[in-house]
């Protein structure tokens, strides 16, 4: 896939910061990703409001507004991570982002905000697939799934911390400040996450020669060969269609079917991300880790088992007519959804060598995101404004049921997936 290169590496090397401190501040940057992800969920309501924008527009800004970008973009920029610094990549790429969520303040219509949540995209891009990679760097096969659920559990975090900020500083000033105040912090942290983080390349002697960093076309005929890839690839995408959907309207939903007010609703989406998320992503890193260890189609079968029982929990938390009981329900299928990343992330990674592993990730992003971020939140919008002549305020309520096909078509596709992961593993020297 490479060829050897006359270049060489020099004989010391400064000395590299600890693994659970470069995985921890990866952490935060991935927090602050998904607070400027998540908070627009939580200010639909007053942005709607503000702004006069319908369901549909709210779902494009959601989605297809981010993703557009996003999507594409990660693969050049996780080439370009794998071929010289991921490291400095992914801090450019926070200042980036961060900027352009401060800038959605600035919006006096749809455009405006779409153009800010374009540019968001754009600086998003360029950070998780390169986060994966020093991930693989620094932690052993092993131990690899779950260091990656820990990382990922940026999504429940940082999403509860956007609905729960987002939702504080929208109900004690006003949407656009709380844009402004996340925007700043992750520009803050940016310097701090430089000076912790650099990479970790493996070091050759004097003389030695080093394997060149793989070619984007190399890394893409590699996992284009290799079923596993595909079905893994399109059974997250099914998932995240139908994930990235709820998360975006649920915020909505509470207020609409279930009488709750700006903060109430992010209180109860914030606990619920928060507990049934972090729940779900130790957990399958933890399982996967140890069932993958005897036999590698349990990579791509534990999420499969997780999808099929979690579609009806959260069937019956939405169709519930009680928050309490709604409460219970979501819980456990949220911690279920969740239970797919450390297996499943871990699992694409050795599907080729380990200095394809930022562009393997953006590879399997592109798919996943562009498929399932661009699309859920606008399909769930488009729906519920087809739906709302019928069943008015409750149409959101049955456009989220009709979305939960997609974790069944997940379950399915990861089930198919796990004995080509079987075949398709690339075992580490």
């Amino acid at each position: 896939m490479t060829s050897a290169t006359p270049t060489t590496a020099p004989a010391s090397a400064a000395r590299k910061p600890r693994p659970n401190v470069v995985l921890a501040m990866l952490l935060v940057v991935y927090i602050f990703n998904f607070i400027d992800r998540q908070i627009l969920a939580i200010l639909a309501a007053p942005i709607q409001a503000d702004l006069d924008l319908s369901d549909a527009q709210m779902g494009i800004l959601g989605g297809l507004a981010f993703a557009l970008l996003y999507s594409t973009l990660a693969v050049p920029l996780a080439a370009l991570a794998d071929r010289t610094s991921r490291s400095w990549v992914i801090t450019v790429s926070l200042v980036l982002w961060s900027g352009f969520t401060a800038a959605c303040a600035l919006a006096q219509g749809f455009w405006h905000i779409f153009l800010a949540r374009l540019g968001v995209g754009i600086g998003e891009a360029g950070g998780v697939a390169p986060s994966y990679a020093l991930i693989g760097d620094y932690f052993p096969s092993s131990r690899r799934a779950f260091a990656l659920s820990v990382y990922s559990l940026g999504i429940p975090l940082g999403s509860a911390a956007g609905v729960l900020a987002g939702g504080y500083i929208a109900a004690r000033v006003d949407w656009r400040m709380a844009f402004v105040v996340v925007g700043i912090l992750g520009i803050l942290i940016a310097p701090v996450f430089r000076l912790l983080v650099r990479d970790n390349r493996p070091q050759v002697a004097p003389g030695e020669p080093v394997m060149a960093r793989p070619r984007l076309a190399d890394t893409a005929r590699l996992l284009a060969k290799k079923p596993a890839f595909w079905f893994l690839s399109f059974g997250a995408a099914s998932s995240s269609m139908c994930g990235y959907g709820l998360a975006f309207w649920l915020p909505s939903l509470l207020q609409r079917s279930f009488g709750l007010d700006l903060m109430q609703s992010a209180w109860f989406f914030g606990l619920v991300l928060l507990i049934g998320g972090t729940a779900g992503m130790l957990l399958g890193g933890w399982i996967g880790d140890r069932l993958g260890g005897r036999d590698r189609a349990w990579f791509a079968w534990v999420p499969a088992g997780a999808f099929l029982i979690g579609a009806p929990l959260f069937a019956l938390g939405i169709m519930s007519g009680s928050v309490l009981l709604a409460f219970a329900l979501f819980i456990v299928p949220q911690a279920l959804v969740y239970v797919w990343l450390g297996p499943v992330l871990s699992a694409v990674q050795h599907l080729v060598p380990p200095p394809a592993r930022a562009t393997a990730s953006a590879l399997f992003l592109l798919i996943n995101n562009l498929i399932g971020l661009g699309g859920g939140i606008y399909a769930l919008g488009q729906v519920s404004t087809l739906l709302a002549p019928v069943y008015g305020d409750e149409a959101l309520r049955y456009s989220m049921l009709l979305g939960l096909s997609l974790y069944l078509l997940a379950g399915v596709l990861m089930l198919l997936a796990g004995p080509g992961l079987r075949k398709g593993w690339v075992e580490e020297a």
